[in-house]
């Protein structure tokens, strides 16, 4: 707190005292600025009562406390670096109205540093940890939240809540000793052609699973841009070898209960040019993280496919490459993934467990396009300017519908546990699609594409495999 500065006002420094995590200077001087920007709104509007009430309190039976869902930022010369960056960053999530006073994406500016309200507040006062809107849910009670899409945005701290991983519930499987020395053959239809279809397109879910949170339909993108996080995936949080197993006690002793760990990198990225691997695979730690066409060498949030080289790289890969641009963000959230096109182009998806869910065949490549520009509801007297692209984001792998299926599969034996890895890999390409539609009918004949390997149910779909034991159906020379 020694980097306050003497004229800092009373109120500000109270509010800092409760203020979570411990921050270097530069950044416990912009939380003093983040403050400072929410008191002055505050007291505007006689609600800087409420707000300590809430803070030291820390009681969700608080009243709301708002704030104009976006400001204008800081105007800069047209000319210059900061003012063509400026002029780019009309980024993501708010179809709204053009307004002389309010931002098109819903961020709030301080200091240079964009983010939404809710979560800067959020992350101040509750959740240092906190990476994304994709992490909160609002109470019930909240009337402003920021999912509602009203005027004001409610930033009481205590009228959100974290959204937590589901715990899934262990597979039964009968006790085995005998170990596979070798697999059946995985049907990863390679000899059939993917039908397409295209995202968003009045889809209706199959399962019968519960959607569960975050609903992943607004992006905030450049929202920690400038906000290095450290908080990386508990390899521990999902399974103790030490705790008691409840289930262990109920179940049959023919039976054994396989549980899933959540491991330390949660995926696994190979990217490829057409039927070559390329560079190293990257191994994510990080809830969000993306794929992107730049060259950034050590961000454990980014996969900068502009570094990697390739000797045998032709005509049409660098064309595609200077195309990724942005690429593809990834949400690992609640126990589910998310697939949110950034690029001005395209990308194609394969991922048999989103197509199991909208009753597609598995091979189905879903074309996600780039952000797209809606107009407004009503025609408005403000002066023109372009809209924010509304983001849609593509969820492609559930850890409760897997789970379910999971179980289901013990029962079918052996073979039908294994097909179930296929389900743990997800094909993406940049700009060109495959499939049907296409000349290209294979992923290996786009020009850059990556393959994402899902660790948490591999391993556990290793476990359970283990248990297993054998398959019924022998392999032998002669087979």
């Amino acid at each position: 707190m020694s980097s306050i500065l003497p004229f800092t006002p009373p109120i500000v420094k109270r509010l800092l005292g409760w203020k979570k995590g411990e921050q270097n200077g530069q950044e416990e001087k912009w939380c003093e600025k983040a403050v400072k920007s929410l008191v002055k709104k505050l007291k505007k509007t006689g609600q800087l009562d409420e707000l300590e009430k809430a803070i030291t309190t820390q009681n969700v039976n608080t009243k709301c406390i708002t704030i104009p869902r976006g400001e204008c930022p800081e105007a800069l010369p047209a000319g210059s670096i900061a003012g063509r960056r400026q002029a780019k960053s009309t980024s993501l999530l708010l179809s709204l109205p053009p307004h002389p006073c309010r931002s098109l994406d819903g961020r709030l500016q301080v200091s240079h540093r964009k983010g939404l309200p809710h979560v800067i507040y959020c992350r101040l006062w509750r959740w240092p940890d906190l990476h994304s809107h994709h992490e909160l849910r609002a109470m019930e009670l909240c009337e402003f939240a920021f999912n509602m899409k009203k005027d004001e945005v409610c930033v009481n701290p205590y009228h959100y809540q974290r959204v937590e991983t589901p715990v899934l519930p262990p597979v039964l499987v009968p006790r085995h000793t005998e170990i596979p020395a070798e697999f059946p053959p995985l049907d990863d239809y390679s000899h059939s052609i993917p039908e397409n279809t295209n995202f968003p397109a009045g889809i209706e879910p199959q399962s019968n699973i519960p959607e569960t949170p975050p609903p992943g339909y607004l992006s905030e993108d450049g929202e920690t841009s400038d906000h290095q996080m450290n908080h990386s995936m508990d390899a521990g949080q999902m399974c103790d070898p030490g705790a008691p197993d409840p289930v262990a006690c109920l179940v049959s002793p023919d039976l054994q209960p396989v549980t899933y760990c959540e491991p330390a990198f949660w995926c696994s990225i190979s990217y490829y040019e057409l039927n070559q691997r390329v560079g190293e695979t990257f191994h994510a730690s990080q809830p969000s993280m993306t794929v992107d066409g730049f060259t950034d060498p050590s961000n454990s949030e980014r996969f900068c496919l502009g570094l990697l080289s390739n000797v045998n790289r032709n005509a049409a890969v660098e064309l595609t490459r200077r195309h990724i641009g942005r690429g593809v963000r990834l949400y690992y959230i609640g126990g589910e993934v998310f697939a949110e096109c950034l690029s001005d182009s395209a990308i194609f998806v394969q991922s048999p467990n989103c197509n199991q869910r909208y009753g597609w065949h598995p091979a189905t490549v879903c074309k996600i396009p780039p952000g797209q520009s809606s107009p407004p509801p009503h025609p408005s007297p403000a002066p023109t300017a372009s809209l924010a692209p509304v983001r849609c984001n593509l969820k492609i792998f559930n850890n409760q519908e897997f789970a379910a299926l999971l179980a289901q599969s013990v029962n079918q034996g052996f073979e039908a546990v294994y097909q179930l890895t296929r389900m743990c890999t997800i094909r993406m390409s940049f700009v060109k699609g495959w499939g049907a539609e296409y000349r290209r009918q294979t992923v290996t004949s786009t020009p850059c594409w990556i393959e994402l390997h899902l660790n948490g149910p591999l391993q556990w779909l290793d476990k359970v495999l283990t248990q297993m034991g054998s398959p019924s159906i022998r392999c032998s020379s002669v087979s």
